[in-house]
């Protein structure tokens, strides 16, 4: 019996859905790409513990935030970028809607944009949002509330019924 038993299995069966939260925190597919798998590689080490009596989902889920909120202090350095592209583009409203959006994401702190893809795209509750992120419900609904307000600040042409439909279709 290998001690990393399962492990392929659950990796494959949930790596489209956290490639898609990775590529929401980060803005960018190839940097969605390596905060993927530097949580994999960590989950790998606890496997064995986690596939006897843990939650893997929720582990990983927490450990993918921990790491991107940590590589801001690591790199120090300013990503993710999200340029519109110059040519070859339909300038639709939505997809003005989801190129503003995706600028103004990167302009969120990295605890506020976590919120943010945890509750709208991943769709969890405050209790569940505030175990991903080793936080209370508290912390949680505030982030939640100065996230929000942020966005309707930095980019108020966002603000209406159609605002969450679009953050749902910012994906890779």
């Amino acid at each position: 019996m290998d001690r990393h038993d399962g492990f392929r299995e659950f990796v494959l069966a949930r790596q489209q859905a956290l490639t898609r939260t990775a590529y929401l925190l980060t803005g960018d597919a190839h940097l969605a790409e390596d905060l993927l798998q530097s949580t994999l590689v960590n989950v790998a080490k606890q496997w064995p513990r986690l596939s006897v009596d843990g939650n893997p989902e929720a582990y990983t889920r927490r450990a993918l935030m921990n790491q991107y909120i940590s590589w801001r202090r690591r790199l120090r350095r300013e990503w993710p970028s999200a340029s519109p592209p110059e040519h070859g583009v339909s300038h639709d409203e939505e997809t003005l809607d989801r190129i503003v959006l995706r600028q103004v994401l990167a302009r969120l702190t990295r605890k506020q944009r976590a919120v943010l893809v945890l509750r709208f795209w991943e769709d969890l509750t405050e209790a569940q949002t505030a175990e991903a992120l080793g936080c209370s419900v508290g912390t949680v609904k505030s982030q939640t509330h100065r996230a929000l307000a942020r966005l309707r600040a930095l980019a108020p042409e966002l603000a209406g019924p159609h605002s969450l439909s679009t953050f749902q279709e910012v994906t890779p």
